[in-house]
């Protein structure tokens, strides 16, 4: 691999490029969580879809469960098996096998690696700078355009907590 962060060329214009030249990032939580991928959009130059190759190492589980209000994600399966757990199903996606989970869909999609081999896999998404993703089994929900994070409570009512009986300023 080379220290290059992007394929941009002499002139500024983007090339195609080999993966084996994208720098790898490792991300690892526990013993539960662990995920290796090379970015490939960004080093491609791209900014308004990402697409990752992600490395599954067996037992591990890719991400918390979560969905996106603004954000749609595909996962295409190119090596290996790995299960799916929308909500309270629980299906297979093996090699050259597809998912896509719309925006707003309102169902958890964590990845898992039940098999003793990697799985490998394409991830595209389209980054929304607004969105708002959802995590059930925490009871949490991040503001990406305010970089904070809340946890899920009950529904309020519009009139809950406002001063009904003091005068307009």
């Amino acid at each position: 691999m080379n220290d290059t962060a992007t394929s941009v060329n002499a002139e500024g214009v983007f090339e195609p490029f080999d993966i084996d030249r994208v720098p790898w990032v490792e991300l690892a939580r526990g013993d539960r969580f662990a995920l290796r991928y090379p970015h490939l959009s960004t080093f491609g130059g791209g900014s308004q879809i990402s697409v990752a190759m992600e490395i599954l190492p067996p037992g591990k589980q890719a991400n918390q469960s979560h969905f996106h209000m603004l954000e749609e994600e595909h996962v295409y399966v190119v090596e290996g098996s790995l299960a799916l757990r929308p909500g309270a199903r629980n299906d297979e996606l093996s090699s050259s096998r597809y998912v896509c989970f719309p925006a707003g869909q309102k169902v958890g999609h964590p990845l898992f690696n039940h098999t003793g081999a990697p799985c490998r896999y394409l991830v595209f998404g389209n980054p929304q700078p607004h969105d708002v993703a959802v995590f059930p089994d925490p009871g949490r929900i991040e503001v990406r355009l305010m970089r904070e994070a809340y946890r899920v409570s009950p529904t309020v009512d519009y009139w809950q907590g406002v001063d009904l009986d003091r005068s307009a300023p």
